[in-house]
């Protein structure tokens, strides 16, 4: 990669910070517009929309009289300051809708409660613009999906009291105590996502692995739904020619090189990615994920899904390798939670470099996401029977990225952090192989791969806080394994 191409990718990461990138997620038809010269169907385009229905988000406002003497002080203008917080969150979270009430006792909380179990109502914000209530704590022991915010100076005591409790008895709470407006913002936006993966749909094509279909669905509310090798057949026998070749053009004046694949195996892989679009399509799905291996070598399919899957992915769709549940559903939430990408893949560790290096034979090249900046990518052969047609992504270096694993059987989230230091190039095993520092110890890192399985699924960005944050709203225990 040229050095100035790697300086933009830089300055594109840098100017959008961990928190403020998020603002650009919620709208996932994110860069479509650019697709439908490529003949793209409006309905496509639409599947990114999932949930059509906003969040709907209890907003409760907690403090005493304001003739008492309390933080914040004697005579405070809650009602001022409430109006000013409630625009705010309208403003920076248009995807939900806010349903603003105040309390200040825990009876209050409790006949809210009562009146709720009635009521569509996906979670709760307890905003704490004064002190010692009740309230945090009786919302909270209902289990119901809550984030906790201190307005600093003003509920700080009972903020911190009512959090440290909750988090010890396994309640689903997320907390901010913070003087960065943004970090409430993306506690909060975590409702939306978790609204849309309710509202989503994930197509399975073959058996694979991962968590179970019926744990996924509990844990998520997300309906999968199977599709056969013969129904993708039938779409890829139907697909269009001359959509075909300007896909094939695409990638091939896209690529930096094209190194092993025929102009015939590439057009056979745009064939294949136009015949997954045009089901996703009709099902009004927002990911899929095949068993490309075990279709190919069965002679199930006839070309693979890897330079489909590529496209999928930087469009902020979800494309998964082979039928793994698990990485499929961790790619489909954190799309709707930060708007990026993930990269799934088979991890190696190097202990003499204190590397982990992230190996598969597909890979995004818009990691920022839709609207960020391109990497270079060649387009090789799949490895392991050297047939078809794969990608090899060389990502940006010197960032962070983000790791993680969402397990619905365990009710666990498997996480780590590093920094990209080298794309690796090496013949052996898959072709994109993104090299990485770990945050924290190498030999941690090596102690949790027979409880979660070999995929994980890397994304850019520091996004440890959001991470917990959707994993205590959702009831899951978040595993720092470096």
């Amino acid at each position: 990669m040229e050095s100035a191409e790697k300086g933009d990718l830089r300055d594109s990461v840098l100017a959008v910070s961990r928190r403020g990138f998020l603002g650009g997620c919620i709208g996932c038809a994110a860069g479509l517009a650019g697709l439908s010269a490529l003949g793209l169907s409006p309905a496509f385009g639409q599947a990114t929309a999932g949930a059509s229905n906003k969040a709907r988000v209890r907003l409760i406002f907690t403090h005493r009289s304001p003739k008492e003497a309390t933080w914040p002080n004697i005579g405070y203008d809650y009602d001022g300051r409430k109006k000013e917080l409630t625009e705010k969150l309208r403003a920076d979270c248009p995807g939900i809708e806010f349903l603003p009430t105040t309390l200040d006792s825990a009876n209050s909380a409790k006949k809210l409660l009562e009146k709720d179990k009635g009521e569509a109502i996906d979670g709760y914000v307890i905003y704490m613009v004064g002190i010692w209530t009740g309230v945090p704590q009786a919302i909270a022991a209902s289990c119901r999906p809550t984030v906790f915010v201190d307005d600093l100076y003003a509920g700080s005591g009972e903020f911190l009291v009512a959090y440290s409790e909750a988090k010890r008895n396994g309640l689903k709470v997320a907390g901010v105590s913070s003087s960065r407006f943004e970090d409430v913002v993306e506690a909060v936006r975590c409702f939306e996502c978790i609204k849309k993966l309710q509202a989503s749909v994930i197509l399975r094509v073959g058996d694979g692995f991962g968590s179970k279909e019926d744990s996924v669905t509990s844990a998520f509310g997300t309906k999968i739904e199977h599709i056969s090798y013969e129904q993708v057949n039938n779409a890829y026998a139907r697909a269009d020619k001359a959509e075909v070749k300007k896909w094939a053009d695409k990638w091939m004046n896209e690529a930096e090189k094209v190194v092993e694949p025929t102009r015939e195996t590439i057009e056979k892989s745009a064939a294949m990615y136009l015949a997954m679009k045009q089901i996703m399509d009709e099902k009004n799905a927002r990911a899929i994920t095949v068993n490309c291996l075990g279709g190919f070598y069965g002679g199930k399919i006839t070309a693979y899904p890897c330079l489909g899957f590529f496209q999928l992915n930087n469009d902020n769709f979800v494309g998964a390798c082979e039928s793994d549940l698990k990485s499929t559903i961790t790619m489909l939430l954190m799309s709707y939670l930060v708007g990026r990408p993930g990269f799934i893949s088979d991890p190696v560790i190097d202990t003499s470099k204190n590397q982990i290096i992230y190996t598969h034979c597909v890979g995004m090249n818009k990691v920022y996401g839709p609207d960020g900046k391109s990497n270079p990518y060649h387009i090789r052969n799949h490895s392991e029977d050297r047939k078809g047609a794969a990608i090899r992504s060389l990502m940006p270096l010197g960032e962070i990225t983000t790791t993680v694993e969402f397990d619905a059987d365990r009710k666990e989230v498997v996480m780590h952090r590093a920094k990209t230091v080298e794309n690796v190039d090496e013949d052996k095993a898959c072709r994109t192989k993104l090299a990485a520092e770990p945050i924290g110890d190498i030999n941690k890192l090596m102690r949790f791969w027979d409880r979660y399985g070999w995929h994980r699924v890397t994304f850019y960005g520091d996004l440890k806080h959001p991470v917990e944050h959707i994993a205590a709203l959702l009831g899951f225990q978040v595993i720092e394994e470096a």
